[in-house]
């Protein structure tokens, strides 16, 4: 992205954000990278790195567990693999089995499940693959601290061998020593010592001549004298020379090491710009989630659509002090590109502007904003800004000279994807001349078809915004009765400067004021206190529409909850006929049950008799009962006890019992053959020829 002028982030304060975010990175790389922050203009960049920033904060979120825990920063080391004939330490090769066993886990973590649920965090290891020779190769010589294993070639057992018989004897000689001198009381009370790597024996001064061996030296009190014993000279002579032989071969097996790792010293580079490229994704998202930042919707054309939005640093600041940031929405499209901001001073029109800038070049460097995700940002390829005084000494330029001159460069350079911001157009000259050339350069940025935001106090601006294509006006609010700032951006209508408001807060004389309100135009004054007006009595019209709108919500959730009580009443009605309908089966299972008692009973009596046409009476009343029997289950005693049948039509509002399952309801429509009938709360569609009218027994039946 192309910035004027150079001072461009600055201003923006975008500097103080990339501060925060090398305090969250851990790595060298990752802090060079967040330093040298980029600021993309392709979709496929921006949207990437977006999408892992929002992908990785995610996981901190949920708590879940990535594995980038290590810190290396082995650039040095990995420069030094690559130079034939290096040799890298035991130290230096810890450091890479690090990175090797890292980048083994990461490639372990993403298995298909995770490559499929978080795939721009997927794209960093895309291009690579992880080589399990690197660790194999590093665990075949060293061991976790680096110490080059014995078995690492077969000279170097041997020597250790070696070296491991003779240090034993040296100990079993050197102990007699010991044990002699002790008993001639010529050992001092340390007893023994290491002078240039060789075992020595400390004796009391006075003595030293009666002892035969290599004197090393004295102690600074020359009360204690060191001595390699005769007896030990030859064996200490032969370990020294064993521990040369060692130290050669090991620097041999580690020059050989580093030899055959160079191979992949270009994949292991590669292996710590990803480890680096994760704590670079890790430190974006815990900033996000510090400043409550969001994946907006990117759009690759001009656009701006902000909704709730706030400015990072004023946001952070709030929250340490406890305080509430007031957010901002807007949309800036190709209908309206330019907004107007008005009103008071120190009523937060810079900041807003400000706040629009920064929000766009986070987005475009692939930072998380602090607005809705239901936010669309578009993609600009220049930005410009021109905010507070910018004289110039070093080219003897005045405040409106420079204002002019950085105002050229606007117009000359301005197309359909640029982003300017100007705090205060026209100001520092004459306010009629001021204003005239300011509207000028309004309308040449309007023509251009670019998209910016001006701050303004002139009202030839406010008046030519919604006069003039793709300008539209907005205005900070202020509580006239308080007299204190809103810091709230209101779109669509010009804000007014409440100048004699202001001084009236201040205690300016009455006398003053007056004065002055009679100094300024009628029409000019008349158009001011019009503004006051309007914003007053736009605040009332959003009081009330916020009210409204909480008592629609509130209407909306007593429907929510009456829709579920009827859901749970008509719920307890359906379950109830099931178990009444159960119940009548279960009686239907014991008649028959019955049935089958009595009919074995008949049949058995049957082959008994010799006159069959008792038992085949018993069985005919048994099989063909009448109609009009009265019913023997529970339910249906309860209603014939409270309901007797009538011989009535079916007419709506009749009473009506079900014959299946005995229920009794009212009948609310009748459709051809069929009726509808209200049981309880539940309306039941039943045949006509289901039905029976009923009414309710009186107290003496």
């Amino acid at each position: 992205m192309k910035l004027f002028p150079d001072s461009a982030l600055v201003q923006l304060e975008f500097d103080k954000i990339k501060e925060l975010l090398v305090e969250h990175c851990k790595s060298e790389f990752a802090k060079k990278k967040a330093d040298d922050l980029r600021i993309h203009t392709k979709k496929e960049f921006i949207q990437t790195e977006l999408q892992q920033t929002y992908e990785y904060k995610l996981l901190q979120q949920n708590g879940q567990y990535f594995p980038n825990d290590y810190v290396l920063n082995l650039s040095k080391d990995l420069r030094l693999l690559s130079i034939p004939g290096a040799v890298l330490t035991g130290e230096q090769f810890v450091q890479i089995r690090k990175l090797a066993v890292g980048i083994q886990s990461v490639f372990r973590w993403f298995d298909n499940e995770r490559r499929t649920a978080y795939p721009a965090l997927t794209k960093v290891i895309a291009d690579s693959y992880y080589e399990k020779a690197i660790l194999a190769m590093l665990d075949e010589v060293l061991d976790e601290h680096g110490n080059v294993k014995d078995n690492a070639s077969e000279d170097l057992q041997k020597i250790r061998l070696s070296l491991c018989k003779k240090r034993n004897e040296l100990r079993r000689v050197f102990e007699r020593v010991i044990s002699r001198l002790n008993k001639a009381g010529y050992a001092a009370d340390i007893e023994e010592g290491f002078s240039n790597g060789r075992r020595v024996v400390a004796v009391f001064s006075e003595y030293k001549r009666q002892i035969k061996g290599i004197l090393h030296g004295e102690s600074d009190t020359r009360k204690t004298a060191y001595i390699e014993p005769e007896e030990t000279i030859e064996l200490n002579n032969d370990i020294f020379s064993l521990e040369n032989e060692e130290s050669r071969e090991i620097q041999r097996i580690l020059r050989k090491l580093t030899s055959d790792l160079s191979v992949y010293a270009d994949l292991l580079k590669t292996y710590h710009t990803i480890v680096g490229e994760y704590d670079f994704i890790r430190g974006k998202a815990r900033l996000a989630i510090d400043m409550n930042g969001e994946f907006p919707a990117i759009v690759d054309a001009a656009h701006i659509e902000l909704i709730n939005a706030y400015h990072p640093l004023l946001y952070l600041y709030n929250k340490k002090s406890g305080k509430n940031t007031i957010s901002l929405s807007l949309t800036l499209n190709d209908k309206n590109r330019i907004l107007v901001i008005s009103g008071p001073n120190a009523g937060g029109k810079t900041v807003t502007l400000k706040t629009i800038g920064l929000l766009q070049i986070m987005m475009q460097s692939g930072l998380l904003v602090p607005a809705s995700a239901d936010s669309r940002m578009g993609i600009f390829k220049q930005l410009m800004i021109h905010i507070g005084d910018t004289q110039s000494i070093e080219f003897e330029l005045s405040t409106y000279s420079s204002h002019l001159k950085n105002m050229k460069h606007f117009m000359e350079v301005a197309n359909g994807k640029t982003l300017f911001f100007i705090d205060e157009l026209g100001s520092g000259s004459d306010p009629n001349l001021g204003g005239a050339f300011a509207e000028v350069i309004m309308e040449e940025l309007a023509r251009k078809h670019s998209f910016g935001v001006v701050t303004t106090h002139y009202l030839n601006l406010k008046v030519m915004a919604n006069k003039v294509p793709g300008i539209i006006n907005g205005a900070m609010a202020f509580d006239e009765q308080s007299l204190m700032p809103l810091y709230k951006l209101i779109i669509g209508k010009p804000g007014s400067s409440y100048t004699f408001s202001i001084a009236e807060r201040i205690g300016l004389s009455g006398d003053l004021i007056k004065k002055a309100r009679q100094l300024v135009d009628e029409d000019h004054f008349r158009l001011d206190k019009l503004l006051n007006a309007t914003e007053q009595d736009l605040r009332q019209v959003e009081k009330k529409e916020q009210d409204l709108h909480k008592l629609l919500k509130e209407n909306e959730r007593l429907k929510k909850e009456m829709t579920r009580v009827i859901d749970q009443e008509r719920h307890r009605q359906e379950v109830e006929l099931l178990k009444q309908q159960n119940k009548i089966t279960e009686d239907r299972i014991a008649y028959l049950k019955d049935m089958e008692r009595k009919m074995k009973q008949i049949l058995l009596e049957w082959r008994k008799a010799e006159d069959k046409s008792e038992p085949l009476k018993q069985m005919h009343n048994l099989l063909f009962k009448k109609k009009d029997q009265v019913v023997t289950n529970k339910l249906a005693k309860k209603v014939e006890g409270k309901y007797q049948e009538v011989t009535s039509e079916i007419v709506v509002g009749a009473k009506v019992k079900l014959k299946k399952n005995y229920q009794v309801g009212s009948v609310k429509e009748i459709r051809g053959k069929r009726a509808i009938v209200q049981v309880g709360l539940l309306p039941m569609s039943v045949d006509l020829s289901d039905l029976v009218v009923v009414e309710e027994r009186s107290a003496e039946d």
